[in-house]
């Protein structure tokens, strides 16, 4: 979660002004998972066809958890499959 967001499955844990139910997507290239929307601190890396559940789309990144990792964070939305319903 952020201060302003949280993921949905979360409602009756944390308080947040927003929640968004997460859309699955598979990663399409290696790519670091940054903790910041600048994508300057990275915080970890995501393998080609992980699983990553977008929260948000903000202009050429997305937030959300890297489900392997376990971890929140930011990626470049472009290394990114369509976001898409399907079983991981």
């Amino acid at each position: 979660m952020r201060g302003d967001l949280a993921d949905v499955r979360l409602a009756e844990q944390v308080f947040a002004p927003h929640y968004a139910a997460p859309l699955k997507a598979r990663v399409l290239t290696g790519i670091a998972l940054f903790a910041d929307r600048n994508l300057s601190e990275p915080i970890g890396d995501l393998a080609p066809g992980d699983v990553f559940e977008v929260l948000e789309v903000a202009g050429k990144h997305a937030w959300g958890l890297s489900v392997r990792a376990g971890m929140v964070g930011y990626v470049d939305r472009t290394a990114l499959d369509k976001v898409s319903d399907f079983d991981s």
